[in-house]
This record gives C-alpha cells, sequence and structure tokens, in this order.
C-alpha cells in the first residue's frame, strides 16, 4: 500500500471499521453488490464513445475495469457463500444516488466527464475503507482480501481521473469539478447511515 494521502476531503476515522463489521455477511453482501455495479458501470461507460473519438485504449481500459470488477464479484460472492449466505436479490444504496445527481445529465461532453469523476469518487472511497479493513479486520479471510483489493481500488480511481483529463483536456475544468466533487462526497458520506456497508458513515 501507498503512503501517499489519498485525496478524499474528509478521512474515514479507524473507528468505522468497528460498526462496519458488526455483521461480517452483510458487509460481505453490500460489498459483492458494490462490485455487481462496477462492473456494470465500466461497460456503460465502455459504450458512451467520446465525440469526436474516444482516447487511445478507452475501450481495453474500461473492459479491464470490468473484468477486474467481475473477479472481485466472484471472490466475494464465493467468500459470502462459504458462510452460508447467497447474495441478496435488492440493494439500495443512498452515497451512490446522492453521487449520481452530482452528474450534469443531458450536458454531451460534461456528463460524460462527471461520470468519469464519480467513478472514481466511488473507487477512491473504497479504496480508503480497504485499506482500513486491511488492518484493522481480525477475520483472516477478510483481512487477507481487502489487502489484496486495495491495489485494484487505488487503480481504478486512478484510470477514471485520467479519462476524465484526457477527455475534457482542451477546456481544463476538470481539476476545478474534481475538488469540487471531492467536497461535495465529503459532506456526502457523513451524512450516511452507520452500519455493515463499505460506505457508511464514519
Amino acid at each position: 500500500m501507498s503512503n501517499e494521502p489519498l485525496p478524499l476531503h474528509w478521512h474515514t476515522p479507524d473507528s468505522w471499521a468497528e460498526s462496519a463489521m458488526e455483521d461480517v455477511c452483510q458487509l460481505l453482501d453490500d460489498h459483492a453488490h458494490l462490485e455487481r455495479k462496477a462492473a456494470t458501470n465500466a461497460m456503460d461507460l465502455l459504450n458512451r464513445w467520446p465525440q469526436p473519438a474516444p482516447p487511445m485504449g478507452w475501450v481495453t481500459t474500461l473492459a479491464s475495469i470490468a473484468r477486474d470488477e467481475t473477479d472481485h464479484l466472484f471472490k466475494v460472492s464465493k467468500l459470502l457463500a462459504q458462510r452460508g449466505r447467497q447474495l441478496s436479490r435488492l440493494h439500495k444504496s443512498t452515497y451512490a444516488s446522492g453521487l449520481r445527481e452530482m452528474i450534469r445529465m443531458g450536458s454531451g461532453q460534461e456528463e460524460l466527464v462527471d461520470r468519469l469523476l464519480v467513478s472514481a469518487l466511488i473507487e477512491l472511497r473504497s479504496c480508503e475503507r480497504f485499506e482500513i479493513l486491511g488492518r484493522l479486520c481480525p477475520d483472516p479471510q477478510l483481512n487477507k482480501l481487502y489487502k489484496a483489493l486495495w491495489g485494484s481500488e487505488h487503480n481504478h480511481f486512478q484510470v477514471f481521473l485520467k479519462l476524465a483529463r484526457q477527455i475534457d483536456k482542451k477546456r481544463g475544468k476538470v481539476e476545478e469539478r474534481w475538488q469540487e466533487m471531492l467536497g461535495q462526497e465529503a459532506e456526502l458520506i457523513q451524512r450516511e447511515p452507520r452500519g455493515p456497508r463499505l460506505h457508511s458513515s464514519g
């Protein structure tokens, strides 16, 4: 894991881990759904071709992320099954819904940039939570899982941010928008209820 601090505007305290691990199976179920949605999101972005032409490697990069997320879904679902549970049918995330409300819908390139930045935000926050669980989770299987997944999430957030910058390189507005959305994300995550979810409050 890198010693470089993550560029979040609010950092989760270690005390978050205690409430997150109150129900390990519920935490795993929530995590599996997030991986499922992340895989779907990557494929959706792959189909949103930037005009007039996508950055080099657009398809292979997003296909690689979708593959990673599907692999993570398999690993988390397998751990859940080993504990006598299976993925629940329904899943809601007010955190993700709040992030999606930031997207400037119907604005063409700006909408796509926002979608990429929201994807980066989710990966960034998940990366932070994996680091905490990798240090503090007493369950050996989960401890190993989260230590292993940290690097992937860290890479994904950087890739989404890089793609957003490549699309908007002529306007140069991405940095300003990124900081604005980081601030909104910080407020949003702190309003979330506590509990065994990856994106609960601290």
